[in-house]
């Protein structure tokens, strides 16, 4: 599907926020995963668009997924040439573009979040939009909104050191991926940088919905573990109960996010989107336990 290019408006304006550790979640990622773990429960991570429709929505959006039992929030950040994402994620970026999502009105709304919630957030993207915003002023801003973690698609570690050093700073962890075509050298080079959890990515393809999940991925999150401790999260096609409950047998935690967007999308207006997406991530939750 072609999409129409839109870049990411950036606001100059500064905003002067303090360095320290980031203020975000209940105790972040990793006092997460362990207390689940204590519980013998697998993370359920919901991904949404920051700004589909709009940022008044996904506000409510974000509220529906934590009231259905999610236990990590994905926020991506819209960009208008998202290569790994398939067509559903790539119109969510679309239409949030469209009404006007910035990279500063995406740290508002965690802002905002923040207030009422404590669930842990990532924000999850792309590098041209960090890259034209400031890599050190991404991170200060991200620590001031209450960001836990942080997940760049095409940001290899061997690129990611300025990045990285910056998050480091502020005490919020830069989140790798896998993929199915990932050797154990790979594996080696993201087991010795992993923080908060290892994203792998159950297909060799772009993001969306599937019927069916591929037999192999058992098979290489048990070859991750030979290299790491830290949580595997599994995502890309996951989008019914059923295949959550497979996935969650193997892995640390079970990543949706087309499905949720499929939802959104379909609804008419955002109080049935946000009714219906409750529902849908309280079934996900249920069904990993």
């Amino acid at each position: 599907m072609n999409v129409k290019p839109t870049r990411l408006k950036v606001t100059p304006r500064p905003t002067p926020l303090g360095v320290g550790a980031s203020k975000g979640g209940s105790g972040g990622i990793k006092e997460t995963f362990e207390s689940l773990a204590k519980k013998g429960e697998k993370a359920l991570v919901a991904f949404i668009t920051a700004g589909d429709p709009d940022m008044d929505s996904t506000g409510n959006f974000i509220s529906a997924i934590e009231r259905g039992g999610a236990d990590i929030i994905e926020l991506g950040i819209p960009f208008s040439d998202p290569m790994a994402d398939g067509p559903t994620i790539q119109m969510s970026s679309e239409r949030a573009l469209k009404n006007g999502a910035t990279m500063d009105k995406v740290f508002e709304l965690m802002e905002k979040t923040r207030k009422t919630s404590k669930i842990p957030m990532v924000l999850f993207g792309y590098y041209n939009p960090v890259f034209v915003y400031g890599v050190k002023r991404f991170a200060k801003r991200a620590s001031g909104a209450g960001c836990d973690g942080v997940l760049i698609v095409d940001l290899p570690p061997e690129e990611s050191d300025e990045l990285k050093k910056e998050l480091d700073a502020v005490g919020i962890p830069l989140i790798y991926l896998l993929t199915p075509t990932s050797g154990e050298d790979r594996m080696r080079v993201v087991a010795k940088v992993a923080k908060g959890f290892i994203y792998y990515v159950s297909v060799a393809g772009v993001t969306g919905a599937r019927r069916s999940l591929s037999n192999k991925i058992a098979k290489s999150v048990k070859k991750i573990r030979k290299f790491t401790d830290v949580p595997i999260g599994v995502g890309f096609g996951i989008s019914t109960p059923e295949q959550a409950k497979e996935v969650s047998v193997f892995s640390d935690a079970v990543i949706v996010g087309s499905a949720i967007i499929n939802l959104i999308s379909s609804a008419k207006g955002s109080a049935e989107a946000a009714a219906k997406v409750e529902e849908f991530v309280r079934g996900l939750k249920q069904a990993i336990k």
